[in-house]
């Protein structure tokens, strides 16, 4: 698979606290929320200094779709989610970066959003690693450690 990772990336320290890496797609680095609570994966393209979509070319921005409609696939499937929520906020971490919450209407924020419902939720160490090797195999060949 081809990377095109731009050498002046760097991810945002909320990102690197608040989620652990599972991987890079092509344009992507893909994280996972550590809030057992909910599916909750970021697709954070590695572009420096892009704070929103239209910054990226066009043929990135497609790239981030194809991976964004994968990724809700993924979360569709896997979890049989009720509904799948995507968005690219930033107020708090201006890097570019979209979430990808799987949604379930017993979830403890439905019908509400998640952001500052209640504190996060660490995962026990089982619980992240299958989690984590799950998302792997479904993305497969698509994702690297690099």
């Amino acid at each position: 698979m081809e990377q095109h990772l731009d050498e002046d990336f760097k991810l945002h320290p909320r990102l690197a606290e608040d989620c652990i890496s599972v991987g890079h797609l092509r344009l992507c680095r893909l994280l996972l929320l550590n809030d057992s609570r909910y599916p909750w994966f970021v697709l954070v393209p590695t572009r420096a200094g892009v704070t929103e979509v239209f910054e990226l070319s066009e043929t990135q921005q497609q790239q981030l779709w194809r991976e964004s409609a994968q990724l809700s696939r993924y979360l569709k499937e896997k979890y049989a989610a009720d509904k799948i929520n995507i968005g690219a906020l930033g107020n708090l971490v201006p890097q570019l970066h979209v979430h990808h919450i799987a949604r379930f209407i017993d979830d403890p924020a439905w019908p509400g959003p998640v952001w500052g419902h209640s504190a996060a939720v660490p995962y026990k160490k089982a619980d992240l690693q299958q989690r984590v090797d799950s998302v792997r195999k479904w993305f497969a060949d698509e994702l690297t450690d690099k």
